[in-house]
């Protein structure tokens, strides 16, 4: 893509306006334009803020600064709201506090928090006789990730996993926030930690002779995944095992769960392929269990011999097949669960004598028991209508129960032990909620929204009780919708803030996501991406018209790609929200998605579309936000960002703020609040300090429907 070369003359061009208080207040920054050419598909496209990429250039660096100075002026009189609403949430959280212990091989393994500590600390307990939890046993600090963190402004644990013989562990971390993690290993009899054994790691697991171990890198530039490595822990160099060369798949490495094979997996979006090794032979050869083949995706897990396949082949939704071991091809395949148009199969848990598959159905999660022995099925049922489940991890291949994390938009997060051969459920442990939370203050409920082409959108909703259906009350609407990636309905306690003061707060499952099957995501991706966008419209005007709020109450929400979202519907329809938070938003998608070396580019071709292709391109010009910003008004905007995001670069909200203030005709806030700290694609690191960015936007998005205190 050729270019004119930047004539940047320092700050003093780059930055036009002054962030001296004036009389009608704080002044926004002026990004200079400077003419900047590609050529695509014979079209000469001039990019003036495309300077902003530059990274490393130190007037970069200061335009950034500077809108952070002006976001800080205008919010100024914020503050006290801000920090009020972080010591209301602050004080509903138990701030020490500790898991449910979770029982792998002769150990318990939990986490616990303490109070004025950022960060979780990994432990674990010797089991007692019989494998019951003693807590009256001896507690081995496992990571401590405050001591980890100590002279450090971000910390990200990538991973841990403990040898078979319960003595080493292997784990990762990364002080960038650009996910960049570091392998290393801990004795854990002697407390030594190992100099690091890999950069750029991604994926890792153990063999099953507790010396050798198997880790994935990412390439350096594309951050694909895609080699394989194995390290003998006691001598040598790592190996590389695999490479996968296809741009469009990355890998993953990992255990079986009865521990009996390690497993790698190669992914594009429409396509799957395994490989496998017996975990007792890891100089061995991986086979491949089903060659890759256009379109069709599966997974295995093993269990008794026979390989349990759930696989695409015939079945949109998938079903589940076994195989021996030996032949696991199609011919040898017996189903043990057929496909079901309405429901979507979406993983397995295999036990010794039971199977427990994860499903959704309407939008809802659900599990379901299968009896090896009595070749019977039981539904694990629960007592709201609309909810949110989850597989708790349960390590052990043996046990006779499983656990699971229940809760909904009013019951807090709770976990589960279920009986598979009775069905029973035992609670062991529910998130405490300070301040004398009452659920049965509130109502969650599911509404269904009739999109333009006819298809209904469910709406997982929640208020406090009370609430009028005159149009008067404020309503917080948030989306995500791509990537398969459905939302749950799950509890928040930081979300009180908003119900407490009146405000409804509404999840859209549009399509993109996986909430109604694998349908539903493919009818929201590629060359119909325009169903994700103009089903959250079509949902905000029937919210609207269904009078649970108005156009002048209604704000939304939306992260990474649902920031995408954002800044297409603000294109499409800015006249029907008041207010629009977006992170980390993916809104510059022609010059994202036209520089393949840029991370996540080319593997995303089968997500959003392959623009070297002209019909591709021309679709996604026409939604890209960027691209479609005009001169008219817009909503209240706020951009939050990481100035070292991996996922999304901080220079496409950059830019999309640079352009939209030369254009925008109102005089609504536009703010651009960016970490110029190592932070990630998530924010901050530490609890405490990604809890004051929330109590800020909380108060930002309140503040635009006129609730300041």
């Amino acid at each position: 893509m050729p270019s004119h070369p930047l004539r940047l003359a320092g700050l003093a061009a780059l930055v036009s306006a002054s962030m001296t208080m004036l009389a009608q207040g704080p002044v926004p920054p002026t990004a200079k334009q400077v003419e900047h050419v590609s050529v695509w598909h014979g079209e000469k496209v001039n990019d003036p803020w495309f300077w902003l990429r530059e990274k490393t250039n130190p007037d970069v660096v200061s335009y950034l600064n500077a809108e952070n100075t002006y976001t800080e002026a205008v919010t100024a009189g914020l503050k006290p709201f801000s920090e009020a609403l972080y010591k209301e949430m602050l004080g509903r959280i138990k701030q020490t506090d500790l898991s449910v212990p979770v029982r792998r091989g002769a150990f318990y393994y939990y986490s616990r928090t303490e109070e004025g500590k950022q960060y979780p600390i990994q432990c674990r307990r010797k089991a007692a006789q019989g494998g019951v939890y003693d807590e009256k046993a001896p507690e081995e600090v496992l990571l401590d990730q405050n001591e980890l963190a100590k002279g450090l402004k971000f910390l990200s644990l990538g991973g841990m996993t403990v040898s078979d013989d319960d003595r080493t562990l292997l784990y990762s971390t990364d002080a960038t926030g650009f996910r960049q993690y570091t392998l290393f290993t801990k004795d854990l009899a002697t407390g030594k930690v190992s100099v690091p054994l890999a950069e750029r790691v991604t994926s890792f697991t153990w063999a099953g002779d507790a010396q050798h171990v198997f880790f994935v890198t990412e390439d350096a530039v594309t951050k694909r995944s895609d080699q394989l490595w194995r390290l003998d822990l006691m001598a040598g160099k790592p190996v590389l095992v695999f490479e996968e060369k296809d741009e469009l798949y990355r890998i993953g490495v990992g255990r079986s769960k009865d521990h009996k094979f390690l497993v790698v997996e190669s992914q594009s979006t429409d396509t799957w392929e395994t490989r496998y090794l017996p975990a007792t032979d890891p100089k061995g050869a991986f086979k491949v269990l089903l060659p890759r083949e256009k379109g069709h995706k599966y997974d295995l897990e093993h269990r008794e011999g026979l390989f349990y396949i759930r696989t695409n082949k015939g079945a949109k939704n998938f079903r589940l097949v076994t195989a021996p071991v030996a032949t696991p091809d199609p011919k040898h395949w017996k189903e043990v669960l057929p496909h079901r148009a309405d429901v979507l199969l979406e993983g397995l848990e295999p036990f010794r004598d039971f199977l427990v598959v994860s499903e959704k159905n309407q939008g809802l999660d659900r599990f379901r028991i299968f009896d090896v022995k009595l070749k019977t099925w039981r539904d694990v049922t629960f007592p709201e209508s609309v909810y949110a489940a989850f597989p708790g991890g349960t390590p052990e291949y043996t046990s006779p129960s499983f656990r699971f994390s229940y809760q909904s938009m009013v019951t807090p997060a709770s976990v589960y032990d279920c009986d598979m051969a009775s069905g029973k459920q035992t609670l062991l442990k529910q998130m405490e909620v300070l301040g004398g939370y009452d659920k049965n203050q509130y109502t969650t409920e599911r509404l269904w929204a009739t999109a333009r082409d006819g298809a209904k959108v469910p709406l997982s909703v929640v208020y406090k009780k009370g609430v009028k259906r005159d149009g008067s009350a404020p309503l917080f609407l948030y989306a995500y919708g791509s990537y398969g990636a459905g939302m749950s309905a799950t509890f928040s306690s930081t979300r009180l803030s908003l119900l407490d003061r009146g405000m409804v707060y509404v999840l859209a499952h549009i399509r993109g996501g996986n909430e109604m099957g694998e349908a539903w995501h493919d009818d929201g991706m590629l060359m119909k991406k325009m169903n994700t966008f103009t089903d959250f419209i079509d949902s905000a005007d029937f919210l609207v018209k269904e009078r649970w709020t108005s156009k002048d109450r209604l704000v939304i929400e939306g992260g990474s790609a649902g920031g995408l979202l954002m800044g297409a519907v603000t294109n499409l329809r800015p006249d029907l929200f008041k207010a629009v938070h977006s992170a980390v938003p993916f809104v510059d998608v022609m010059n994202t998605m036209m520089d393949a070396s840029l991370p996540l580019t080319v593997g995303e071709y089968l997500e959003w579309g392959n623009p070297n292709e002209k019909a591709a391109f021309d679709y996604m010009r026409a939604y890209s936000p960027y691209d479609n910003l005009a001169r008219k008004a817009y909503p209240a905007i706020l951009i939050t960002t990481s100035f070292n995001d991996s996922q999304v670069m901080y220079w496409e909200p950059a830019k999309y703020v640079a352009k939209l203030r030369t254009l925008k005709t109102d005089n609504n806030p536009l703010l651009l609040k960016i970490k110029m700290e190592p932070a990630g694609h998530g924010g901050a690191s530490g609890r405490y300090d990604a809890l004051k960015d929330k109590a800020f936007e909380t108060a930002w998005m309140l503040q635009q429907v006129g609730i300041t205190k």
